[in-house]
């Protein structure tokens, strides 16, 4: 079917595709279907699309959350054949092709799945509690409140060690998260917190980066990890690696061999498990909750279906699993767009081919990792690649201006503008709440 064919198909005729997920994926796929002869419902449970590879920076105050959060119907305020809901997806009835909202069923021709993924604490939810993981705009807001608030009550707490653990901070889990998010803790107590608090030393905050694996950044070679460790612990960061984790309670983390750490904040940035996409279509599932799709990225024995992102398992042409990242989830959703347009144009469903653009990871100032191919970075030269590739990829210009001015701020200055503690401060957060009252009190 041509362009113009397209444009004279009548909208009550055209097929309708239901998308779910504004993630990268399911945005991808949206705007790939802008000019195709079809009615698109894009649904999702916030009205705006997040920037995920930065919002480790709006949970150490580097960038407010507004800086990597777009509402959805704004970018796609010019796509006709669109139409955004806000609701949240609750399953599939594959017989009656409906999909069931929050808001009640929604009949579709093609059905597109980006649904995403959330935390895995491998068999111990009850460590969500005290550990929050970081995969959305109030993840990391909490977050910032809780690292900001650490420092606070260790301002007003008597008790020495109370003080220690209030200042001491674990990071459960060495992948790019977990890297840049100790980096961006240590930076934030080392400059922008120093000169502000006069009781207290926020320089003598204890940071822990613990990781299962041998190695962090297990995606990198060696010799890169190797130099993303060497620079965390000149930053005071220390880096536990081959010691899994075996409890976390309220004020403590245990270690693997029964060594256990007072701790008051844990951040959780050690596993995913995918969306319930796969229960909801009745589909096999990997190990980590991820659909099992066809080469064309349908769900099998139902070629109408499409399961992408992190909620999919597949691997490219070298038998590997396809990451779960933004690059790997915009590719799908392109190519969706084209599996889709192709059936309603009589064609063959193209094979999805994966294509890997590399690896990179901040770790503060002055210093990033990167891996493109045979081509790698590090220092001051990969932390300004990495900076200008985040940039690029940012929805609008608005906010590039925004995030590169932020930057260069808080480069020049040492600061972090977003340093706000928002929420009841009243009721201290899960893990900061002091067993001897008389400690968040200063003396007379």
């Amino acid at each position: 079917m041509t362009e113009r064919e397209a444009t004279e198909t009548p909208p009550s005729t055209r097929p309708h595709v239901v998308i779910v997920g504004a993630g990268f994926g399911g945005l991808q796929a949206a705007r790939g279907l802008a000019r195709a002869p079809v009615n698109v419902t894009l649904i999702d449970r916030h009205n705006y699309h997040c920037f995920q590879p930065l919002l480790y920076q709006v949970a150490t105050a580097t960038l407010s959350p507004a800086d990597i959060a777009w509402p959805i119907r704004h970018i796609l305020s010019r796509q006709t054949n669109i139409t955004m809901l806000m609701a949240r997806a609750e399953g599939v009835d594959r017989d009656r092709r409906e999909l069931l909202t929050s808001e009640g069923p929604l009949a579709f021709d093609f059905l597109v799945l980006a649904t995403g993924a959330t935390h895995s604490y491998f068999g111990h939810e009850e460590w969500a509690r005290y550990a929050p993981g970081l995969k959305d705009i109030e993840d990391a807001t909490q977050l910032r409140r809780r690292i900001l608030l650490a420092f606070e009550r260790a301002e007003v707490a008597s008790d020495p060690e109370t003080r220690r653990r209030l200042l001491t901070f674990a990071i459960v889990g060495g992948g790019p998260t977990g890297v840049e998010l100790a980096g961006s803790i240590a930076e934030i107590s080392s400059h922008a917190l120093a000169p502000d608090f006069k009781r207290v030393d926020p320089r003598t905050a204890r940071i822990l980066l613990i990781e299962a694996g041998e190695q962090l950044l297990p995606a990198l070679p060696a010799r890169l990890s190797a130099h993303a460790r060497e620079r965390l612990e000149a930053m005071g960061v220390e880096v536990l690696t081959g010691r899994p984790v075996i409890d976390i309670g309220p004020d403590h983390v245990t270690l693997e061999g029964g060594k256990s750490v007072s701790v008051s904040t844990k951040i959780w940035a050690a596993g995913v498990r995918a969306s319930p996409a796969a229960q909801w279509l009745g589909a096999d599932a990997d190990r980590a909750g991820r659909c099992c799709v066809k080469p064309d990225l349908s769900v099998p024995g139902d070629p109408d279906i499409f399961v992408i992102g992190d909620a999919a398992a597949i691997v490219d042409s070298e038998g590997k699993p396809v990451p779960g990242i933004g690059p790997a989830a915009k590719q799908m959703g392109d190519h969706v767009a084209r599996v889709i347009k192709a059936r309603l144009a009589g064609s063959p469903s193209p094979t999805f081919r994966y294509r890997h653009a590399g690896d990179l990871a901040t770790i503060g100032r002055n210093a990033a990792v990167v891996k493109l191919g045979r081509f790698e970075l590090t220092g001051f030269l990969g932390w300004i690649f990495w900076g200008l590739v985040h940039v690029y990829f940012l929805v609008g210009a608005r906010n590039r201006i925004a995030v590169a001015t932020s930057w260069l701020w808080n480069y020049v200055t040492y600061q972090r503008a977003a340093r706000l503690i928002t929420g009841d401060v009243e009721t201290p957060p899960v893990g900061e709440l002091e067993r001897d009252g008389r400690s968040l009190h200063p003396p007379n």
